[in-house]
């Protein structure tokens, strides 16, 4: 096994927009931390793959597809070998939502809400990221030494949690809202699992570590920021040295945040709560990398699979209601009722021209390890029917990955007891209700084809022969 890691600086400059939410926001005075791409490349001698973060609210298709072009270029690693996962930070750059000539096709009406109206991707931005991509999976792959490798997982308890609510209604919410008493309980379930690899030369310095786990990046620390992302590499650094790159994925947190509806207290958002999600997380991290044996942890291996699942519609009253309604003052009318009018004639513009969305799933082998990527804010229990259904020793969802199609629910959530935020029909969100499990059905096929690799274990002890002398002796009482 040969391991080798680099990362990138991808900061966006002040004054740039900043993604987060259906409207413009933008970045303000300077940034608190840097925003990165951190990349790993493993190789069994047979095939190379390459696990990639980036600081990011979501990662567009068509860079993840021009980096992959650009990286098998420079160092030959194979397009379908290349995961490039977004942490969902909502202090990054702008790489969403809007893409730059998304709406061309359009009407000028369409045109003024998507260009003007809506949280927009910049060019230029786009192919500073696209350059770092490229740069810091080929460093990677330059900086391959032999190496050992461990893999295992621990438990971050207590610092994410479902931000959807049973209401008395017989509804689901979104952030219901602390102490309101029409809450039932949660509506979904959280994953504390933290699963790491760790990568290490054969002098025995370290090289870096893959660290997954699924929660939504908005504790929201002042300026441009990686979130809690940060704290993470802040914390596994401050053990394993500045050498240390720090990979991170996130894994199926759709409905997951650093927000609980059911406590009473607050103190969820800025600088204590990033460090709160980071630090744990990261110490969990550190404790997997120091109890785990490393050894060598192949085979490597990659595949892929696109669906084409096709996207929900509005009726022609919804429709026609939002047209009139985007026309009026956002004063007059609101502005939430405004914005999710407007979604609604972005939706049915994208769907004139991709009534259909293209959804790539990949599964990326590391010995007994397995990152089973989607492009969606995939909702936490459609990660945890991957896990189950999985044979690998360590299962990673990796959510917001090769591309983005917004969120995609459960069916029960887009059912007659579901409902909340992220079952709105927006040009950001739309796909069939049956997407969701189509998406756990491929990735769980697509791990059945490969083989699990062995998690290294330290030496057996030899036959027993005697105990400690000093030990194997009755009590003295005098």
């Amino acid at each position: 096994m040969k391991a080798g890691f680099a990362e990138r600086d991808i900061t966006p400059s002040e004054g740039m927009e900043r993604p987060g939410g259906y409207g413009k926001a933008f970045h303000k005075g300077p940034a608190h931390d840097p925003c990165k791409v951190r990349a790993a490349v493993f190789d069994d001698g047979t095939t190379r793959v390459a696990l990639v973060g980036i600081d990011a609210l979501a990662v567009p298709r068509k860079l993840v597809l021009e980096a992959r072009e650009g990286i098998e270029k420079q160092c030959g690693i194979k397009p379908e070998a290349v995961m490039i996962g977004a942490s969902h930070t909502h202090s990054g750059g702008p790489t969403c939502m809007v893409q730059p000539g998304e709406f061309d096709h359009a009407s000028d009406l369409v045109k003024k809400l998507a260009y003007e109206l809506s949280s927009c991707a910049d060019a230029t931005y786009l192919e500073i990221v696209k350059k770092a991509l490229i740069e810091a999976v080929v460093e990677a792959d330059q900086r391959r030494v032999e190496a050992k490798a461990c893999v295992g997982s621990g438990r971050a308890e207590g610092v994410a949690f479902n931000r959807r609510q049973r209401m008395k209604n017989g509804l689901t919410y979104s952030h219901a809202g602390k102490g309101n008493p029409d809450i039932l309980g949660y509506a979904g379930p959280t994953d504390p699992e933290v699963g790491v690899i760790g990568a290490w030369d054969m002098k025995g310095q370290v090289l870096g570590c893959v660290v997954n786990f699924a929660c939504h990046g908005t504790a929201g620390v002042a300026g441009t920021s990686a979130d809690w992302i940060y704290y993470l590499e802040r914390t596994v650094r401050g053990v394993m040295g500045e050498r240390a790159v720090v990979v991170f994925l996130n894994g199926a947190c759709g409905d997951v945040t650093q927000v609980d509806n059911l406590s009473p207290y607050t103190g969820e958002f800025g600088e204590r709560a990033g460090i709160k999600i980071g630090q744990t997380v990261g110490a969990e991290a550190l404790k997997v990398l120091a109890s785990a044996t490393p050894g060598d942890i192949g085979p490597t291996a990659a595949k892929t699979e696109v669906l084409r699942i096709p996207r929900r519609k509005p009726s022609p009253a919804k429709l026609k209601a939002a047209l009139e309604l985007v026309q009026k003052d956002q004063k007059e009318v609101g502005h939430t009722p405004w914005t999710f009018a407007k979604e609604t004639v972005l939706l049915d513009a994208l769907l004139q021209k991709e009534p259909v969305a293209e959804v790539e799933v990949q599964a990326i082998q590391v010995g007994p390890a397995i990152f089973l990527a989607n492009p969606a804010e995939f909702f936490c229990q459609l990660g945890l029917d991957i896990k189950k259904g999985s044979p690998f020793p360590l299962t990673c969802p990796v959510e917001l990955a090769n591309g983005c199609i917004g969120y995609v629910p459960t069916e029960e959530a887009l059912g007659p007891s579901g409902g909340g935020y992220e079952t709105r029909l927006t040009a950001y969100s739309n796909l069939e209700p049956k997407g969701g499990p189509k998406i756990v059905a491929a990735c769980i096929a697509l791990a059945r084809t490969l083989t699990p690799g062995t998690v290294p274990e330290p030496p057996k002890a030899g036959p027993f022969t005697k105990g400690w002398e000093y030990g194997t002796v009755p009590p003295e009482t005098e």
